[in-house]
């Protein structure tokens, strides 16, 4: 049987109830040396997600040569944006606790197992993971440096919104608050000190006009990025993600 991971790669299960979400959040690192890369999952999906589907195998060689080490953990979106019975009003609330226990909670603990108060964090995601992954990113950059955003989108208006918006949804929809940044300071960190990867497909069920206007939206702002769109025949789907997130890891990103 083809296993998940390889059986000398190092995991840890680690958690806590968190204080921010009133719930328990686990966090499964993988290896112990390198770059910190905080993965994302997909819609409503769990902390092991990406390691049953592959994802973690196909960015072993990585982790065993002590490039990247990875943190992998719960998403909130099953106490958010896919439950139909919460108002757009308490899945924005809840999706600002989230962001609070990401830079309050689990950017603190990375940090702790890096033994490096100072430490950024490279974030990554496809799907919904990929609006989260960004919005972590586009929130504090003093925290996370580099974004890998797959599959994504990165504006919660068309589907999800339905005409509402407060702060919680202002300040939790990189869209938003991106289009009115202004900040010169702020322009010239994300100008000088990330590095933005924007990959996606054009094939089945893949949304690569997302990408192509957020990317629009970054040059506007004089914000350095690469859009990098796959052929038509890439789909939206894990074996694509398999391939584009260890293309990145291996030769894109400068770690």
């Amino acid at each position: 049987m083809f296993q998940y991971l390889d059986p000398n790669l190092k995991k840890d299960v680690f958690g806590w109830r968190s204080p921010a979400l009133g719930m328990d959040m686990p966090i499964a690192r993988y290896g112990d040396w390198g770059h910190a890369l905080l993965v994302f999952p997909t819609a409503s999906g769990d902390f092991e997600e990406a390691e049953r589907f592959f994802l973690i195998k196909s960015i072993e060689p990585f982790i065993f040569e002590g490039r990247i080490q990875v943190f992998s953990i719960e998403s909130i979106n099953k106490h958010a944006w896919m439950n139909d019975h919460l108002s757009v009003a308490e899945q924005a609330h809840n999706t600002n606790q989230y962001s609070k226990y990401l830079e309050g909670e689990v950017v603190p603990h990375i940090r702790r197992c890096l033994q490096d108060d100072g430490a950024r964090v490279a974030v990554t995601g496809a799907s919904f993971g990929c609006f989260f992954a960004a919005n972590a990113f586009f929130r504090r950059p003093d925290m996370f440096d580099i974004l890998i955003a797959m599959s994504g989108f990165f504006d919660l208006g068309p589907t999800y919104l339905h005409g509402y918006g407060d702060e919680n949804v202002y300040f939790n929809n990189p869209w938003s608050y991106m289009s009115g940044l202004h900040d010169h300071g702020r322009l010239e960190f994300f100008r000088h000190h990330t590095q933005i990867n924007i990959v996606t497909g054009q094939g089945a069920y893949e949304s690569p006009e997302a990408s192509v206007r957020f990317s629009e939206l970054l040059r506007s702002k004089s914000i350095p990025h690469s859009l990098d769109l796959w052929g038509y025949d890439v789909n939206h789907d894990w074996p694509w993600w398999r391939r584009m997130l260890p293309h990145y890891v291996a030769e894109k990103v400068r770690w």
